[in-house]
């Protein structure tokens, strides 16, 4: 069965003392991160560097490391089962302008709560309250219910 490797980001922004998430409106109609296949050569955080730049032009973006989460699953293409494994950082950008690419057809600047409705995959919605809890044990995100939309 092939095989593809790819990175993604949970990539937010802070608005108002609390941070709001980018979803991407993906062709096939699913609300997603950003990502994109590894390509030969390339790290995780360089790949999800050309991702972003290329699916939102957000140049400037900052990793906060020691977020870094796994993702299985299955999907058709053309017909054949593809296994795909996506790593996902959590990664900042005081941008707000989006210009997305050819491969979506809107986006969404969130709170959590929001993006949590919208994301369109379990797995996904998993990644980001992963991400939320990570950033408010480590100080990235105030842990108040008015900022996050959690209690």
């Amino acid at each position: 069965m092939p095989r593809e490797i790819s990175a993604g980001a949970v990539l937010f922004r802070r608005a108002k003392e609390r941070p709001e998430f980018l979803l991407l409106h993906y062709e096939l109609g699913h609300w997603d991160f950003p990502k994109g296949n590894i390509e030969q050569g390339e790290s995780v955080e360089e790949t999800i560097r050309r991702e972003i730049a290329e699916e939102t032009g957000i140049r400037k973006i900052r990793f906060h490391d020691g977020f870094h989460e796994t993702i299985r699953y299955f999907y058709k293409r053309q017909g054949k089962g593809i296994f795909k494994i996506v790593t996902f950082r959590l990664v900042e950008t005081r941008a707000k302008r989006v210009t997305i690419s050819y491969e979506h057809i809107g986006y969404a600047w969130l709170p959590y709560e929001d993006a949590l409705q919208r994301i369109t995959h379990k797995n996904s919605r998993e990644i980001l309250t992963k991400a939320v809890d990570f950033g408010m044990r480590n100080g990235i995100f105030k842990p108040s219910p008015q900022t996050m939309g959690k209690t």
